[in-house]
Order: structure tokens, then C-alpha cells, then sequence
């Protein structure tokens, strides 16, 4: 039987992952090595549910505290060292690793260091931050890809990888659809720009001024681990401090179909998430994204762009309520990717020596 490490180093990696998860677990030998914001407890340590849930676990500590871009990188050193050592225990044939967070550059680098075959899930895409630099890197280091669209793909192949390297095209994320069942709320969710983290208390404070003159009930996420969290952290803190936040409701973590269900049915989306992007099209829902985090990103009608003023976001947030909901897209995924990919991940061939698919065509 196969052995497969998937690497998840934050809640939304299992929002993607979760159904490829579940299709994988009766026909491998599945491991989820479990990093970053996952085994923390002021993010509830949802590898805790996966384990309780009968995953393989294996929990790497790794984070450096303080949120700032040395932070960033000290951990992404750390993380080398306990992912190197988690895959010489686990031995995997492949490691899925997915996305372009520092975490996950760091699982990339141990793994390709070992002569481990990586699989990149959501490779080509562009965003803003450094996240889009560690997500070609990734890419370059990966063997096998499964980019999210079409596009992404493109990118991809002008990148040097092989075309039988790509083993599909959509998320997997799209599998686990839910029904829209409308709530009438907000959902918020700012997290830093870490080549910017010393602007983000006064982004997340705009951010909260224009939801507060909307007046809306809004839930809203606490922000990621990312440089300029704490900033961002004390922005909100102060914030209900001085105003009350009777219409706001924050939230540590929530269980991917729970975040599925609020995101699908909210009446409007505001901040700067790529689930806003990726997640909302399936579903329709109306977004405001808020400054160049995503920048680059494909995005479908209902997206609209702006930029991170006060006035600019609260009348945005308006139209799209007055707006409504948008005709859903199968831009990310036709709900049918594991289909696909599940029975790639057993057949491939795992390989260690890349080269540069233009120059020896």
C-alpha cells in the first residue's frame, strides 16, 4: 500500500484537503504531518480532531514567537529540521504539500533535500506578499502538480515543468460544496501583508470602522500567524475596547464545513482572504476584497477590488448587500477532482531528479 504525507500547517490547508483526505485514507497509507498554526492551542489545535478523528498525526512545533518577518523565517529553518525528521520516521513515497505559506516552503525544502517526491497542489497562481515568491519556489521544487485552473497550469508549464507532471486541474477544496442556505451576516477575515506588516493596525482598524458604519452583524476571524499579527490583534482589542462590538462576533477557528456554511451563505464577504476568492465562487457569494494581499489572483464577477479606505470599503460592502448573490463558478474546481486524482496519486511513478522540461524537449 502507498504511503502518502500530506502536510498541513493551518486550518484553511484542511479546508482544501479534507476531501482528498478522506478519499486517500481507505486506499493508502495516509499520514498527516501536522505544523504551524495546527498544534498550537491559542488556534484550538484542530490536529488534536484529526487524530481524534483516526488520522495518522504527527505534530511538529516549530513557530517562532512574535510575528515579524525574522520570525517568518527563524521558523521556516525550524521547520526544515522537524520535517526533515518527520520523513525519515514516516518514509513516504509522496509529500502533498500545498499552497505558499512559509510553513509549507519549509516542509518543500525538507522534503526535496531528502530526495522525496513532492506533489504541489496549487501551484501557478499569483497573489501578493512573499507568499506568491515561496509559491513558485515550491513549484520548482516540486515533481508532480495540481494547479487549481487552467491558467495556473499555463503558468506552470512556461515554468519548465514536465506536461506529464500535471496530473489535474481544479481544488479539491470544491469536492466538499455545501448547500447555500442564506444568514444574513458578514463574514470577515484580514490577515497581514507581511512585506507590509507595519501597516496592518491601521488596516484592520479601516477594516472595522467600515464594517461598524455598515452595521451589519459580522463575524469576523482573528488573523493568521503571518509578520504584523499582533498588530492586527490589538487593532480589534482596542478597537471594542473604545466602541463595543455588539454587531461583531470573532472567532479563533471553525471546522471546515462550518467555515464552508457561513462563507456560502453570508450576504457578503469583506477582507482579504483567498477564500474569498477560491471558496466564494463556488457558491456566489458577494466580495469586497480589500487591498493587494491577492493580488494577481483570478477571480470571477462577484469579486470587486478596493483599496484599504474607510469610505472605499463601506460603500463597496453596501452595493454588494443592495447586490446580492452571483452566479456560481467552477473557476476553482468542478467538484470532481479527487475523482481524478486520487487514482494518479497511487499510479505515479515517484521520482527525485528534475530538470528543465523546455531545454531537454
Amino acid at each position: 500500500m502507498r504511503r502518502i504525507a500530506m502536510v498541513i500547517i493551518d486550518r484553511a490547508n484542511w479546508g482544501r484537503l479534507e476531501p482528498l483526505a478522506t478519499a486517500l485514507r481507505p486506499v493508502c497509507d495516509l499520514h498527516l504531518i501536522c505544523g504551524g498554526s495546527t498544534v498550537l492551542s491559542r488556534f484550538k489545535a484542530p490536529a488534536d480532531d484529526w487524530a481524534a478523528q483516526g488520522y495518522q498525526v504527527t505534530r511538529l512545533f516549530h513557530e517562532v514567537e512574535g510575528s515579524t518577518p525574522g520570525t517568518m523565517a527563524k521558523g521556516i529553518g525550524l521547520g526544515i529540521l522537524e520535517f526533515t525528521t518527520a520523513f525519515e520516521r514516516i518514509d513516504p513515497e509522496l509529500v502533498l504539500i500545498i499552497g505558499d505559506r512559509s510553513e509549507a516552503m519549509g516542509a518543500a525544502v525538507a522534503a526535496a533535500y531528502s530526495n522525496r517526491c513532492i506533489v504541489h497542489l496549487q501551484g501557478g497562481e499569483l497573489s501578493g506578499s512573499i507568499d506568491e515568491s515561496a509559491r513558485h519556489a515550491i513549484t520548482k521544487l516540486a515533481h508532480y502538480h495540481v494547479p487549481a485552473t487552467e491558467r495556473a497550469k499555463e503558468r506552470i508549464l512556461r515554468m519548465g515543468e514536465r506536461p506529464d507532471t500535471i496530473l489535474t486541474v481544479g481544488c479539491p477544496g470544491s469536492d466538499a460544496r455545501v448547500e447555500v442556505v442564506p444568514n444574513g451576516k458578514i463574514l470577515a477575515v484580514y490577515h497581514p501583508v507581511t512585506t507590509r506588516h507595519d501597516e496592518a493596525a491601521a488596516e484592520m482598524t479601516c477594516i472595522l470602522e467600515a464594517l461598524a458604519a455598515v452595521h451589519k452583524h459580522t463575524v469576523m476571524l482573528w488573523p493568521n500567524i503571518d509578520a504584523g499579527r499582533e498588530g492586527a490583534v490589538a487593532a480589534v482589542r482596542e478597537y471594542r475596547s473604545k466602541h463595543g462590538n455588539e454587531w461583531l462576533t470573532m472567532r479563533t477557528n471553525m471546522e471546515p464545513g462550518e467555515y464552508a456554511r457561513l462563507l456560502a451563505g453570508a450576504a457578503c464577504c469583506v477582507g482579504n482572504s483567498s477564500s474569498f476568492i477560491r471558496d466564494a465562487s463556488w457558491y456566489g457569494t458577494p466580495v469586497v476584497l480589500v487591498g493587494d494581499r491577492q493580488r494577481g489572483r483570478e477571480f470571477v464577477e462577484g469579486v470587486r477590488h478596493v483599496p484599504v479606505t474607510r469610505a472605499s470599503i463601506q460603500a463597496h460592502t453596501r452595493y454588494q448587500l443592495d447586490h446580492g448573490r452571483y452566479p456560481p463558478s467552477d473557476l476553482y474546481g468542478d467538484g470532481q477532482v479527487c475523482e481524478r486524482l486520487v487514482p494518479m496519486l497511487l499510479a505515479v511513478d515517484p521520482y527525485s531528479q528534475k530538470a528543465f522540461w523546455q531545454e531537454v524537449a
